[in-house]
């Protein structure tokens, strides 16, 4: 029987794009092995942690949505508890509830720009709902990468913490 499961992680600052890249697949590849499913793998990038881990401040987050038995579950528990490079996991079920309405909005949303309705232009905004303008992309200005999030993705982001004279002066 499988089980929509989220696990959410904390790699070491320290960590680069090809250690990350390896524990990625090593996930993924347990996941596979044991009939499972990767749905969704979505990295927020170096974050402030809310309190020191291992004299670490900072840490870079991955979520990633799977679909997985239980027996899944303990091997990725054990896998990321020997890790060194992991300084925080956690593996949890989701509501099925919920699940189900964010894969009928994401048929629903692909439906909709298959159809001849996604040749219009991006200037007829008044059409669309503020769901669908919500989901569409938009430019990062400070790295000037173009990011899209849902706006169900847009609930789960925290907001950036910026480092103020008082925390560098106590550190």
């Amino acid at each position: 029987m499988t089980r929509d499961y989220e696990l959410g992680f904390i790699f070491t600052p320290e960590v680069n794009e090809e250690q990350t890249r390896a524990m990625l697949e090593r996930i993924e590849q347990i996941v596979t092995n044991y009939g499972g499913q990767i749905m969704r793998v979505n990295q927020w990038g170096r974050r402030r942690l809310a309190y020191p881990i291992e004299h670490h401040r900072d840490g870079f987050y991955v979520f990633i949505d799977m679909i997985l038995t239980p027996e899944t579950v303990s091997e990725l528990d054990r896998t990321l508890k020997v890790s060194e490079e992991v300084i925080r996991h956690l593996i949890k079920l989701r509501d099925p509830k919920t699940v189900q309405k964010e894969r009928e909005a994401r048929a629903n949303a692909t439906t909709q720009t298959s159809g001849p309705e996604s040749e219009a232009p991006a200037a007829d905004n008044a059409d669309k709902s503020a769901e669908e303008q919500q989901e569409e992309a938009f430019v990062d200005e400070e790295t000037d990468t173009q990011v899209a999030l849902t706006a169900d993705e847009d609930e789960f982001v925290p907001p950036a913490i910026e480092e103020t004279e008082e925390e560098t002066i106590e550190a």
